[in-house]
């Protein structure tokens, strides 16, 4: 009966209301360029969503570009020179 009483007091504490879910969109369209250029801040949430997930897509490969540029990079320096320390620091 207490793992019944503990697993539904959790899933109420799991419970996001409508206003939440309005402010985190709200944040949401403030990070994302794409709705935040936009002249008109209306969007759907589903909009919002869908560009959210576009965005943290480019991001990553923009990460795995730069990554890959700085690994190039440090195949080409002197591996004790200090340089290469901080391409190191940069790709860790």
């Amino acid at each position: 009966m207490s793992s019944r009483r503990s697993g539904e007091s959790s899933s109420e504490t799991l419970k996001i209301t409508d206003a939440q879910i309005v402010q985190l969109l709200s944040k949401l369209k403030q990070l994302l360029p794409e709705i935040r250029n936009r002249r008109s801040n209306k969007a759907s949430a589903s909009k919002v969503l869908q560009e959210t997930c576009n965005y943290v897509r480019s991001l990553h490969r923009e990460v795995d570009d730069l990554s890959d540029r700085l690994s190039q990079l440090l195949s080409t320096v002197d591996a004790e020179s200090p340089e290469a320390s901080v391409i190191r620091s940069l790709i860790m």
